[in-house]
């Protein structure tokens, strides 16, 4: 099941795909015995939630054999592949039972209500441990900034696979609620999408670890206990009684202009609750005696340094109405489990000496707004990317990648577009903003120039074409590697600029290695053999791979690609290796950097591809 929304089926802010409800977790404990009574609020009571779309909250699910109330509100059957859930007819849907696990879920119960008896402690996640780099030791406000970061390592270092089973999401998100004004945006989302709760429960049965483990903590009271053990402030804080019966699975932080005659960007930090006077309560005594300003909106707690700062976020314009926000993240696809976005050049304003020192680079990027995404599939784990709005970088429109012409051996390659013609036309403000930075580099050309006989930028132009692709072949790592270069160019000219670089170093008295040079059809080939020129010289078969067609996708639009395939290369690595340290790293599959590249807009892509 792909991480990524079909084309042109990305989602807006207030539509997050493939949802199902909210999932609410267990207020207190209870015997794994003693069925939960609980159900959810009523429209009209407190804590009932106003439903976007699809399921109403509110309403337990229809049992299987029942007919629906409502066919546009009621979830949708799903089969994913060929698992089978074990729900009985007489269950509600989320009745599941994962092999010989039970969640307590008996027939007859709404869905989410779940006995904490039954709950099993479950390895780490991916097998990493606990997560080795610790929050900074802050006190008052500092703790809600560390949580943002120890969210993620729990999440994707120590937390588990938290309760991947509760196919839940939907509902309000932090930027429906944070200030449209917002220059800066992080949200961490506990409760995602089905399709990205699932890749998880499938990567977490890839490694040894986790391969038996369907569950594992709950990932906020994992966050607080790390929190806790880093700050004595919170020596009196248990998170059974102050904590748990208040905090959602959703948080977001945005940061804000400056304020009048502030120099210092504003913060406000959105977090989700399910109780507003149990987290009253919570909130102040988490922070003791630091002062903080506290308001809420919708089903969060906004919290900033002031009660006014909270006050004017709580009334302000919701993030999700700004317009660049939104068509951003709608260009930007699956959301996933962390998401970020950033107006760079309103941050770059705020940089004094970059507006005196180097204006014409804050003019190319005033406009440069960037979002990111972490996101899952069964197959792999992709930290994705958009950059829109830049203005007069004369990049051009690059051609695509030839990476994928490589030859079907191929370990390792790096392919770029556009790159010489780049260098060409920005080389005068390059030289400049390097002059600016203290650097002597305009010297270090000169000299260069002088020694060598090259003729700067016009031969590095030559040297790196209109696509440059550097490979390294599977064959003979271990004895004499295979590695070479294919640069699409004017084959005459960049035989005369090597033979420059041969002729300079060797008069420096450095060893100049024996290449073959294959002068071809519009393109130059360098390599360690004349077999391996052959081979760089006509197109290979490397884009049939499906290691490589899942490591970079789109091949054929990237205009810059960095792909390894790690099955090729791990004789190298795990030589030595034992017991489950060599199995997990047997479960990495390959690598891929791709992205393109077309006049103001860029788009990234970075992939760890698994093995089954």
């Amino acid at each position: 099941m792909p991480a990524n929304n079909p084309p042109d089926q990305s989602p807006t802010p207030d539509q997050q795909p493939d949802r199902t409800i909210a999932y609410r977790w267990n207020e207190g404990a209870q015997r794994s015995d003693q069925p939960h009574t609980q159900v959810y609020p009523q429209n009209g009571q407190p804590g009932y939630t106003q439903p976007q779309q699809g399921y109403q909250q509110g309403q337990p699910y229809p049992q299987q054999g029942q007919p629906q109330q409502n066919p546009q509100q009621a979830y949708g059957q799903q089969n994913y592949g060929q698992q089978n859930y074990g729900q009985p007819t007489a269950q509600p849907y989320g009745q599941q039972n994962y092999g010989q696990q039970n969640y307590g879920q008996q027939a007859g119960q709404p869905y989410g209500q779940q006995q904490a008896g039954n709950w099993q402690q479950g390895p780490d996640f991916l097998g990493a441990g606990q997560p080795t780099g610790t929050p900074p030791r802050k006190g008052g406000k500092g703790w809600l900034l560390a949580a943002i970061a120890a969210l993620v390592v729990v999440l994707i270092g120590g937390g588990g696979v938290f309760a991947v089973s509760l196919l839940s999401g939907g509902g309000t998100q932090p930027h429906d609620v944070l200030p449209a004004n917002a220059i800066g945006y992080v949200r961490l989302d506990l409760d995602p999408a089905a399709n990205q709760k699932l890749a998880l429960f499938g990567i977490a049965r890839k490694f040894t670890a986790t391969k038996d483990s369907f569950t594992g903590d709950d990932p906020r009271q994992a966050i607080f206990d790390l929190l806790k053990k880093e700050s004595g402030s919170l020596g009196k804080v248990n998170y059974a009684t102050d904590i748990e019966p208040w905090l959602g699975v959703r948080v977001g932080v945005a940061a804000l202009p400056p304020a009048k005659g502030a120099k210092e960007p504003g913060v406000v930090v959105a977090v989700q609750v399910t109780d507003q006077d149990k987290a009253k309560a919570g909130i102040a005594k988490l922070m003791g005696k630091e002062k903080y300003g506290i308001a809420f909106r919708d089903d969060y707690a906004l919290l900033s340094p002031t009660q006014a700062e909270a006050d004017q976020a709580a009334a302000a314009a919701p993030l999700s109405g700004n317009a660049n926000f939104s068509d951003d993240l709608s260009a930007l696809g699956e959301t996933g489990v962390l998401s970020f976005w950033a107006d760079a050049g309103k941050i770059a304003q705020l940089a004094p000496e970059l507006a005196s020192q180097d204006p014409a680079t804050l003019a190319q990027i005033k406009n440069v707004r960037v979002a990111g995404a972490l996101r899952f599939d069964s197959g792999y784990v992709e930290l994705a990317g958009i950059s829109r709005g830049a203005q007069n970088l004369d990049m051009g429109t690059p051609e695509a990648s030839k990476i994928s012409t490589l030859p079907a051996s191929t370990a390792g390659a790096v392919s770029i577009s556009g790159l010489g013609e780049v260098i060409g036309k920005q080389w005068t403000q390059l030289m400049k903003s390097a002059t600016t930075a203290g650097s002597n580099a305009q010297q270090l050309v000169d000299q260069a120039q002088q020694q060598s006989g090259l003729a700067l930028p016009d031969d590095l132009v030559t040297l790196l074409g209109k696509n440059i692709t550097l490979a390294l072949d599977a064959g003979g790592l271990d004895s004499d590697p295979k590695f070479g270069a294919k640069i699409v160019t004017d084959p005459a000219k960049a035989q005369e600029v090597v033979g420059k670089i041969e002729k300079y170093l060797a008069g420096t008295g450095t060893a100049v290695p024996q290449l073959a040079k294959v002068p071809g059809d519009g393109t130059f080939v360098l390599a360690s053999s004349p077999e391996y020129a052959a081979e760089l010289d006509k197109d290979g078969a490397l884009g049939d791979s499906e290691t490589f067609q899942l490591a970079i996708p789109n091949a054929d639009e990237a205009t810059f690609a960095v792909f390894v395939d790690l099955d090729k290369i791990e004789k190298l690595y795990l030589e030595g290796l034992q017991g489950d340290e060599k199995a997990n790293l047997q479960v990495l599959r390959g690598v891929g950097v791709s992205g393109t590249q077309s006049g103001s807009e860029a788009t990234f892509s970075l992939r760890l591809l698994l093995n089954d």
